[in-house]
């Protein structure tokens, strides 16, 4: 498993019976977690002491109760500032564990002795555009939602990457990556972080287990000659870390680079455990 364990500005301090209580800054949030299916004993003070609480309804989605909390603030990690604000359906604008592999792909872009062409897909409010950026690369930013595109490019600023050479695109990612084929344009690094559901900006309809095959085969068309890595995140639970393999191991065959998929995750302070987040499927060159 890959851990994200570098963080000073945020913790998992404990979860149970479908929450986490978390430390964002200085302010603690409860939020659910479907992965969290243990009950254990919500000692920490922290359950009683929350700054906001996401409640789930049965009847799907839920609001937010806030108790002293701010309607922004930021936090940091490594040079990247982030701005957050608790939004629809219990999210804050971040994944912090995503910061794994963050680390690595920076360190990859930096040790790459070229200007590296980073095509971000499904890019949301820009962690790994800004990590990617703060790494020396020339990065395209595409998502379907003005509002993140918007989010993201605050972040930039805040992160002092206001003139960084990113470009950023409020696309379809398909439609987009369709274009680019047509107009020649390659990248030598492609990262997708695509949801387990979603829609486009004119309705088109994303499921990841009947799109994300077709999907990496299609960005292998807009790859260079001399690729550096291929990045795929999952937090469908039906995607196996060794499903991501396959299909990368598979698609990405011609460029004899390697693969490795694995749960990526965060730690948890109460028990020592880590929480399970998902998988992340990586393709590197030899």
């Amino acid at each position: 498993m890959w851990i994200a364990d570098q963080w000073n500005d945020y913790e998992v301090i404990d979860c149970s019976k479908g929450e986490k209580l978390e430390r964002w800054g200085d302010y603690l949030l409860v939020r659910p977690d479907p992965q969290v299916i243990w009950d254990t004993p919500k000692k920490n003070r922290g359950w009683k002491h929350m700054n906001g609480h996401y409640h789930r309804s049965k009847k799907g989605g839920g609001e937010w109760e806030f108790f002293d909390l701010p309607k922004q603030w930021q936090i940091h990690y490594k040079d990247l500032t982030f701005n957050l604000k608790p939004f629809n359906f219990k999210h804050t604008g971040l994944f912090p564990e995503q910061a794994t592999n963050w680390d690595w792909f920076s360190d990859k872009i930096k040790h790459a002795d070229r200007e590296i062409r980073v095509l971000n897909l499904f890019a949301y409010t820009g962690g790994a555009t800004l990590a990617a950026a703060a790494a020396g690369a020339k990065v395209t930013h595409v998502d379907a939602s003005k509002g993140m595109v918007t989010w993201a490019k605050e972040n930039a600023v805040s992160s002092g990457l206001k003139d960084a050479p990113i470009r950023w695109l409020v696309d379809d990612c398909v439609k987009f990556v369709e274009r680019e084929i047509r107009r020649g344009n390659h990248y030598d690094a492609i990262i997708m972080d695509p949801p387990s559901y979603g829609r486009g900006p004119k309705g088109e309809i994303w499921k990841i287990e009947d799109s994300i095959h077709s999907f990496i085969k299609l960005c292998t068309k807009i790859l260079s000659d001399d690729p550096l890595f291929f990045l795929v995140n999952s937090y469908t639970t039906g995607l196996a870390p060794a499903v991501l393999t396959y299909m990368l191991s598979t698609e990405l065959a011609p460029w004899n680079g390697t693969v490795e998929s694995q749960e990526i995750g965060l730690p948890v302070t109460e028990s020592g455990l880590i929480l399970p987040c998902g998988a992340s499927g990586r393709w590197e060159a030899k």
